[in-house]
């Protein structure tokens, strides 16, 4: 898969026959938008025509209203991560500043036409581009009229009580559903981060933990106990995972700490992947080391249960 970054007119070289190009945020890359990108590809296979996902360095609302933007449910490179194992062949990462200066032709002509060579486009029904968002599906339309490419527009795919939108999906992984926002992703929530030194107390007691330095833009659970898989550098492993301020001991911020099952070994500065598989219970504060130390055994228990059921 080819990976693109930067000023659009230094990328390239520009597909020869065509493209199939998405364009969107895709934050999370969950089913929805899964979805629309399954379409694009029989389309372009159909077609002749490269895959193209185009999505943007930072989330739009971090530049046109910095108090609105939300946590993310990926990062730039987790989206590219999911894109390349769905079949897509070119991910085009726009500096959204360029996008949102640019006149809506000036977009059209220099990223969908100059940069990719587009024949079909496909966009959310609420689609806008280009300086004060002024183009918007119609626009587009026409210039694909004037340009030789077709456009679809296409609605948010609905399941039970709402459309499955990043939204909804934050609103899940916030209140710590995060089985339910797994649902929704059509994998499982992953927080990734580098292993930190904690202040080693899990291992005092028994229970040694992985702490992980979380980026602080992306969504995570408020606080709770959690069953879940860690993939590290060369393993896949069970885990429980606390997030919160352990109140036991008397926290003030926010960790996430992972316990690996039938695992004790070094993992300070690697990068690992906590995929949140379902919720064991609440964060709560205990009378002493005893009952923490009991309560763990029987979320590890809880834990070894609900994965052990996965297939």
């Amino acid at each position: 898969m080819k990976i693109w970054r930067g000023d659009p007119e230094v990328w390239g070289p520009s597909p020869y026959a065509g493209s199939a190009i998405a364009i969107g945020v895709f934050d999370g890359v969950h089913r929805g938008h899964q979805a629309v990108l399954a379409d694009l590809q029989v389309r372009a296979g159909e077609l002749g025509l490269e895959r193209v996902a185009l999505t943007f360095d930072v989330h739009p609302l971090s530049v046109v209203m910095p108090s609105m933007v939300p946590k993310l449910l990926t990062t730039v490179d987790q989206r590219i991560e999911v894109f390349e194992s769905i079949g897509i062949d070119i991910v085009g990462v726009l500096p959204f500043e360029l996008v949102r200066s640019s006149s809506p032709e000036a977009f059209v002509s220099k990223v969908l036409v100059g940069a990719c060579n587009a024949t079909l486009v496909v966009v959310g029904a609420g689609f806008r581009y280009g300086r004060d968002r002024s183009g918007d599906v119609s626009t587009l339309a026409a210039a694909g009229l004037g340009y030789g490419f077709e456009v679809e527009d296409v609605d948010l795919l609905e399941e039970g009580v709402g459309p499955i939108s990043s939204t909804n999906i934050r609103r899940l992984v916030t209140e710590g559903d995060v089985s339910g926002a797994g649902e929704l992703l059509g994998r499982p929530f992953q927080i990734q981060g580098e292993v930190i030194e904690g202040d080693h107390r899990g291992r005092t007691i028994g229970f040694p933990t992985a702490n992980l330095a979380s980026d602080p833009r992306l969504a995570i659970p408020s606080q709770g106990v959690f069953a879940a898989r860690v993939a590290r550098r060369g393993g896949l492993h069970d885990a429980v995972v606390n997030i919160g301020t352990r109140p036991t001991f008397g926290g003030d911020h926010t960790v996430v700490e992972a316990h690996l099952l039938n695992f004790d070994a070094d993992l300070y500065g690697q990068v690992i992947s906590i995929m949140l598989i379902d919720r064991i219970r609440d964060e709560i504060k205990f009378d002493g080391i005893e009952q923490l130390v009991a309560q763990i055994r029987a979320d590890v228990e809880a834990a070894s249960l609900i994965l052990g059921g996965l297939a």
